[in-house]
């Protein structure tokens, strides 16, 4: 661990040394490879110099701004774990720069270090968003505690929104084929068909069932049946582009929404994957098998979207078992159209 020694010369100035004496030590808040970065933002050169040389010598990685312009400039190269911050700079004022800072969607400490010493100062300062306030002139003590304990609790708002999105993904993706399940699927689907409304697009919404899946489990075990979903679920995910997407829809069935798509290449995704499909060996131990699909799928073109998520989702589905009536193992493909007439024979819920 290594440590440093501060001392307080007259006037403003600090000197910072390396020490075997391990009285009146602070150690560095980080080991090598784990620096966190702080902004330094003040008109000040002096100041600018002896608070950035102070932090480098505490192990922070520093950065400065002369100018709010500069720091907002800085800010855009490389955004920093916390920002120190004075208030009275020509140009930018230091709570115009925090405000503008404040409406990224990354959250970044702020501390205003400044000469503005009243208490209504403080309360401003500290409503216009910054997280703590430190008067002029300073106590390099202070600063160092004031600025590991923001650190800190910038550590638990970042732990917290890495949580919160592992815990929005258990809730969207379905744990076995790593597809979305259909929790958000009909959100992101009108999405998608409101964009293609609004930029003439075209948009496909393709489902996918497996042909004779009971003989999996009743000639198998369910184990077996998971196995095979999951590497149904990994072939969809191979086989369809970054602006796709793809969902269990429920048991062995399937859904995939293909954008910027035509009804052409729609057709033609559909068959590809029905091929994978039935080239497939699902193999894991001793288990073995082959399978086919059968597919149905509806599309729009041109922005000629007249339906919601769930209507060309049915279109779909109603396709799908045509398919299934016409011998599995095919496609068949529908232009999604307004109050088309399904098949009660055929139509489900669609929830």
């Amino acid at each position: 661990m290594s440590y440093m020694q501060c001392s307080r010369k007259s006037g403003s100035s600090i000197s910072c040394w390396k020490s075997s004496d391990k009285s009146c030590l602070i150690r560095y808040p980080y080991s090598m490879g784990e620096k966190q970065s702080i902004l330094v933002v003040d008109d000040d050169l002096d100041n600018l110099k002896l608070v950035s040389r102070t932090l480098e010598h505490m192990g922070y990685e520093v950065s400065t701004a002369s100018s709010g312009e500069e720091g907002l400039k800085r800010l855009g190269e490389n955004t920093p774990d916390l920002i120190l911050l004075d208030i009275n700079m020509p140009g930018m004022s230091g709570i115009e720069t925090l405000r503008l800072v404040r409406k990224n969607d990354k959250h970044v400490s702020i501390i205003f270090l400044t000469a503005k010493s009243e208490t209504e100062d403080v309360i401003v300062g500290l409503d216009a968003g910054a997280d703590d306030y430190i008067r002029k002139p300073f106590d390099p003590r202070e600063l160092l505690a004031r600025i590991k304990a923001q650190l800190r609790i910038k550590d638990l708002h970042d732990q917290l929104q890495e949580a919160n999105a592992k815990l929005k993904q258990l809730v969207d993706i379905d744990d076995l084929t790593g597809l979305y399940n259909m929790r958000s699927i009909y959100k992101k689907l009108d999405f998608e068909l409101d964009r293609a409304r609004r930029y003439d697009g075209s948009i496909a919404a393709v489902m996918m069932d497996m042909d004779n899946f009971k003989a999996v489990n009743d000639g198998h075990d369910h184990l077996f049946g998971s196995f095979v979903l999951s590497e149904v679920g990994k072939i969809i995910r191979e086989n369809i582009r970054t602006v796709d997407f793809a969902a269990r829809y429920g048991g062995d069935e399937f859904l995939v929404v293909l954008t910027h798509s035509q009804g052409e290449g729609a057709k033609s995704f559909a068959e590809r994957l029905r091929g994978k499909i039935a080239q497939y060996l699902f193999k894991q131990g001793k288990d073995e098998i082959n399978l086919t699909s059968s597919i149905g799928l509806a599309f729009c073109e041109d922005g000629d979207v007249g339906i919601d998520a769930r209507e060309l989702v049915r279109q779909a589905d109603n396709a799908l078992y045509q398919a299934k009536r016409e011998g599995k193992n095919r496609v068949v493909a529908v232009k999604a159209e307004a109050g088309q007439i399904i098949d009660p024979k055929l139509a489900r819920k669609h929830v």
